[in-house]
């Protein structure tokens, strides 16, 4: 398999594995969609780590499968690589992307599916599909300039250049930048801690952020309304507010 799912400490860890450099074919990005759809409805994944591995995190799409395509071909085929990226996007939990190397094209795509990015030191992200004469055609476009703001989007992927892990960090590209032999065992341990936290409130939370910043704020107010007075139905609610009530904040412990 191009893609697997591990799981431990209710943490699902989709793992790229097609080496070298992790490009995404049509089979990988079909394996990542039935994946991100297991990891949504698996009681025992309560957090995501998306990971390419020590070296590089995905080098982008695969071109020489990619050339083979006319435009009626990449016509079908446009829908279904959206559609891939979008289920990751769309897990109700949350996904941390553990980024090493090379986050090109589609794998810098990827990545802007998660709700946060940890990379090393040693990463490069950007989209250069202007580069083959393209556009980002996976989400780039519309999930890069809402991250990082229009004229930086636009910076990127006019030029097609490079972006370090530094300037990256600096732009909001990534949120964090560590030690690329620490990577993984971070992004682990960020998804492993809110693992333990309650499910139904944080998958309120993810999506009250991701359908309000689609919408005018008084359609996302209703929507943060309507999880809000929700939430009092859940067991995890009761138990949180009775572990503040008898033990004090921060003590509560959900299932």
């Amino acid at each position: 398999m191009t893609v697997n799912l591990e799981v431990s400490e209710g943490v699902g860890t989709i793992r790229l594995d097609r080496p070298p450099m992790n490009a995404l074919d049509v089979a990988t990005q079909d394996r990542l969609r039935e994946l991100a759809d297991e990891a949504t409805r698996r009681d025992d994944v309560r957090a995501v780590v998306l990971y390419g591995g020590e070296k590089v995190f995905a080098a982008g799409a695969d071109i020489k499968e990619m050339q083979a395509m006319d435009h009626a071909a990449m016509i079908v085929r446009s829908r279904a690589l959206q559609d891939s990226f979008t289920a990751v996007a769309r897990i109700p939990k949350p996904v941390v992307a553990a980024v090493t190397g090379y986050a090109l094209g589609g794998g810098c795509e990827l990545a802007l599916c998660a709700d946060f990015r940890i990379a090393g030191d040693n990463a490069k992200l950007g989209q250069p599909e202007i580069l083959l004469g393209l556009i980002p055609g996976a989400g780039g476009t519309q999930r890069l300039a809402r991250l990082v703001g229009p004229s930086r989007a636009k910076d990127m992927i006019f030029t097609g250049r490079h972006v370090r892990a530094e300037e990256a960090l600096a732009i909001g590209l990534v949120d964090r930048v560590v030690p690329a032999a620490e990577v993984y065992e971070q992004a682990h341990a960020w998804a492993a801690k809110l693992a333990q936290g309650p499910a139904t409130a944080l998958r309120a939370a993810k999506e009250c952020v991701d359908a309000g910043l689609e919408t005018d704020l008084e359609t996302g107010l209703t929507i943060e309304r309507n999880w809000f007075a929700g939430l009092f139905a859940t067991e995890d609610r009761e138990r949180g507010m009775r572990s503040f009530v008898d033990e004090g904040p921060g003590r509560a412990k959900f299932l």
